[in-house]
């Protein structure tokens, strides 16, 4: 499923909910069941700066393919980043790139965050999209279509 098609879904799967307190609450309540970060994963260089409640972040590409996963000490935090990392994990880079969450505003989901939580939410953004930045896909050359150099005169 592609970030469109994702994006859909989950518009859907919000929307049916009252309100966007209602839908921010859905969040939380997923983020719950969300594991915490093993000790060696909560350290510093895993810590997105400027946010009251620490946040750490990790991502990982495989297979042409960005993975992102978060955890924080506020529920809310965790709630909200672990979203945006569900939502782009999984897909390619270009994808990501071409990809703004501003798709939540009209859910009433950033309307009820405070303006250090919603800072939260963009700083996370911002990692996602400098990771799928540094790992653009290159396609491998196929070594069937190899040819020869041409011999010199």
């Amino acid at each position: 499923m592609n970030l469109a098609e994702k994006q859909k879904q989950i518009t859907a799967q919000l929307g049916a909910l009252k309100n966007g307190q209602d839908r921010l609450a859905f969040l939380v309540d997923k983020a719950r069941s969300r594991p915490n970060f093993a000790p060696e994963l909560r350290m510093e260089k895993n810590l997105i700066p400027g946010c009251l409640a620490r946040l750490w972040f990790v991502a990982d590409f495989r297979d042409g393919h960005c993975f992102f996963n978060c955890d924080s000490d506020s529920l809310i935090v965790k709630a909200v980043a672990g979203f945006l990392c569900d939502f782009y994990s999984g897909h390619a880079p270009p994808e990501i790139l071409a990809h703004d969450p501003a798709f939540l505003a009209p859910l009433g989901i950033t309307q009820h965050l405070t303006p250090n939580r919603r800072n939260a939410l963009a700083r996370v953004w911002d990692h996602i999209r400098q990771f799928a930045a540094e790992h653009p896909i290159h396609p491998v050359p196929n070594p069937n279509h190899l040819t020869a150099a041409a011999p010199k005169p």
